[in-house]
């Protein structure tokens, strides 16, 4: 299903990253995790991802920071956007900067591999 298709997680929660990591590379998603947004943002300048799956508050950087550099390198990545702090302003601001799709936490694995496959559907 996701063979050949490239991901960047982002989330400064170690254990979250490793389950979204999981889930994905079951499926045969190429998976890179970062729990360190500002190094994400270096490896953004590095590669192109087909999806990028990012929380949106952190420490540091944000994930309004994280969706704009990704889209900036490609306008083709689709940018999936977390978080545990829903609100509908948020999320209208973040979708209106481009996000494809937006998960509140918690979710589950399937909800995620759900996202990542309309994502890709799109691609």
């Amino acid at each position: 299903m996701g063979k050949g298709y490239e991901v960047l997680i982002v989330d400064d929660e170690p254990i979250v990253g490793k389950q979204l990591r999981l889930a994905l590379s079951k499926d045969g998603y190429s998976v890179e995790t970062y729990t360190v947004p500002s190094d994400a943002l270096k490896r953004i300048d590095e590669k192109e991802f087909d999806i990028v799956v990012t929380d949106i508050r952190m420490d540091d950087v944000n994930g309004i920071e994280v969706l704009e550099r990704a889209l900036g390198r490609s306008g083709k990545t689709k940018v999936i956007m977390i978080t545990g702090f829903a609100m509908m302003e948020l999320v209208r601001y973040a979708m209106g900067k481009g996000a494809f799709d937006f998960l509140e936490k918690p979710f589950t694995p399937d909800d995620l591999r759900a996202a990542v496959g309309k994502a890709v559907g799109r691609h």
